[in-house]
């Protein structure tokens, strides 16, 4: 009597080889982009993903476009403008972990309230998006900046952190970081920003296109002042850096100049 056919493997063979070729591309796109940002936490960048993805998008619509970047190391960079945006963007920054989870809560609360839901990124996770990914929303970038935030929080240190966010962050039209938002500005270099310098830039994060640290509106002026202000009550320039800086005590953190 002839014995039944077996059934058949291949079905069973594929999944075997999908699930293996799954395994072996998260594990290479794990080390890649981790490298990645381990070479970035010794190498000033030279260009941060947000302004390739400026360039292209001028460059495709056919208009004349200029970037000003450049690169100036954290002792170069006067000590209020780091205070300043922590005052204005993240002031959980010197003890979070990359995520300021109350802030998230509290968005999700008031949106889940029929309010309208509010961003509640730190400037790690604003580093990430701005060095490594694409302007827009969705949940897929969403993920990839959780997870280059995370990979930020684990290898750099908090100096590194803000030192890469001062140098790229957009302050504004095609003007990326102090140093060339100080000279386009104010003329002067990053080392020599005043404390009220140092707040409207600050004061300007949030809409960089759009508002205008050297011909501030009254709305810009009154962020700038309340800027100003949060880093007196945050105690001084050392509150970036301490090892174990005081939470601020009066701060909410949902005050109507956080950001957006």
């Amino acid at each position: 009597m002839t014995a039944p056919a077996s059934a058949p493997r291949k079905p069973r063979s594929f999944m075997r080889r999908l699930l293996r070729w799954l395994l072996w591309g998260s594990i290479g796109f794990i080390a890649i982009t981790w490298l990645e940002v381990l070479v970035l936490r010794f190498v000033p960048p030279p260009a941060s993903a947000y302004m390739l993805e400026r360039r292209v998008s001028q460059a495709l619509r056919k208009h004349a476009f200029t970037i000003r970047y450049h690169w100036v190391p954290f002792d170069k960079i006067a000590p209020v403008a780091p205070l300043a945006m922590v005052a204005g963007e993240d002031q959980t920054f010197p003890f979070n972990h990359g995520f300021d989870i109350a802030s998230i809560r509290s968005a999700i609360d008031v949106a889940e309230d029929g309010g309208r839901l509010r961003g509640a990124s730190t400037i790690t996770q604003q580093t990430a998006r701005n060095l490594f990914l694409w302007s827009g929303g969705g949940f897929f970038r969403k993920g990839l900046e959780a997870y280059f935030t995370v990979l930020i929080d684990v290898t750099w240190p908090k100096r590194r952190v803000i030192e890469v966010y001062a140098n790229i962050a957009e302050l504004g039209d095609g003007i990326y970081g102090v140093e060339a938002a100080s000279q386009a500005y104010f003329h002067e270099p990053a080392a020599r920003l005043t404390k009220h310098q140092a707040a409207l830039l600050a004061a300007v994060l949030p809409n960089p296109r759009g508002w205008h640290a050297n011909h501030p509106s009254a709305y810009v002026q009154r962020r700038a002042a309340w800027i100003e202000r949060q880093m007196t009550q945050l105690g001084g320039v050392g509150y970036v850096l301490e090892r174990h800086p005081p939470r601020p005590a009066d701060t909410d953190p949902h005050h109507r100049y956080r950001k957006r």
